[in-house]
C-alpha cells in the first residue's frame, strides 16, 4: 500500500501548532518563500522577506516550516499590529528575535578573509536569516577544481565572489571555464575588496594609483602612511557600517549571489 497516495503527507503528520507572532520567521513549505510575520489579511498570514517583498499565505495545516520542521500557524488571540520596520546594514528589512536558520548545503565563496569579513559586516543579518554560510578561499587559481569537488546541484548551489573580474583578465579566464547551472560567479572590478570601500568612508579623496608590478596593498599603505596592511585593514573595516560605505558593483554582486543560493528549488 502506498501510504503517500491520494493525500499530502504533510496533512497527516502530527505537527505542532504555533502562534504566528509578529516577526516570527517561517518558510512556506510549498513555494520556499521565507519571511517574517507582519500581519494578517483576509484570513491569511502576511510574510515579508528580507527585501521587503510581501506575500499572503492561507493558514493551512502543516503549511509552514519553522527551523526546518513542519508547523501549523494560527492567528494569535491578541491581534498583531504592524510595527515600524528596522533596516539592516545591507538595507534589507531586519528580522527581530532571530533564531539563525539551520545552514543550507549551498555556500558562498569569497577570495579571502577580508572579503568574508566585509560581507559579514554588511550582509551578516541577511545570511543568518537565510541560513547561508560564507567561506573564504585562498585565491581562485584552482577554482575549477574546487567547484568540481563541491558538486553543485539543486540542493547545493554555489555562489562565488571574485575580485577584479574584468574582461581579458586572469580572473575572467578562470571563471569562463565554469559552466554549471548551479554555480554562479559574480565579481567586482576592483583590484582588491579594499578598493570596493568608498574613499569617503575612509576620509580620503581617492584610492592611490599603484604602478603595475608593485604589490597593491603595500603600495596603498606606503602612499597613505600606514605601517602594515593589517593596520590598514583594521582601519578599512572600522569605517564600514552599511552598504552605503561600499561601491555599487560589490553590492550588486553579493545580492545576486544571495538570491541565487536561496532559490526555492534548492530545498527540493
Amino acid at each position: 500500500m502506498d501510504v503517500l497516495a491520494n493525500n499530502d503527507w504533510r496533512r497527516r503528520r502530527t505537527v505542532p501548532t504555533v502562534d504566528a507572532e509578529l516577526d516570527l520567521v517561517v518558510e512556506d513549505a510549498d513555494s520556499g518563500f521565507c519571511g517574517a510575520v507582519v500581519g494578517f489579511e483576509f484570513g491569511a498570514v502576511v510574510l515579508e522577506d528580507r527585501h521587503g517583498k510581501r506575500r499572503n499565505f492561507p493558514l493551512e495545516p502543516a503549511a509552514f516550516l519553522l527551523d526546518g520542521e513542519p508547523v501549523t500557524l494560527t492567528r494569535p488571540a491578541v491581534a498583531v499590529h504592524p510595527q515600524q520596520r528596522k533596516i539592516t546594514s545591507s538595507g534589507s528589512i531586519a528580522v527581530t528575535g532571530l533564531t539563525a536558520r539551520v545552514a543550507r548545503r549551498s555556500r558562498i565563496w569569497v577570495e579571502g578573509i577580508h572579503d568574508a569579513a566585509l560581507v559579514e559586516r554588511i550582509w551578516g543579518h541577511d545570511l543568518r536569516v537565510e541560513g547561508v554560510v560564507v567561506e573564504p578561499l585562498d585565491g581562485i587559481d584552482e577554482l575549477s577544481e574546487a567547484v568540481a569537488a563541491f558538486h553543485p546541484g539543486p540542493v547545493a548551489r554555489l555562489g562565488v565572489l571574485v575580485d577584479h573580474l574584468v574582461p581579458n583578465s586572469k580572473e575572467s579566464r578562470i571563471v569562463g571555464n565554469i559552466r554549471s547551472p548551479y554555480a554562479l560567479i559574480t565579481g567586482h572590478p576592483y583590484v582588491d575588496v579594499w578598493q570596493a570601500v568608498k574613499p569617503a568612508a575612509l576620509g580620503i579623496r581617492e584610492w592611490p594609483v599603484i604602478p603595475p608590478g608593485r604589490p597593491w596593498k603595500e603600495g596603498v599603505c606606503e602612499r597613505l602612511g600606514v605601517a602594515e596592511p593589517a593596520d590598514m585593514w583594521r582601519r578599512i573595516l572600522a569605517s564600514v557600517s552599511s552598504y552605503r560605505d561600499v561601491e555599487t558593483p560589490l553590492i550588486n554582486a553579493v545580492e545576486r549571489l544571495i538570491d541565487f543560493v536561496t532559490e526555492p528549488d534548492e530545498e527540493v
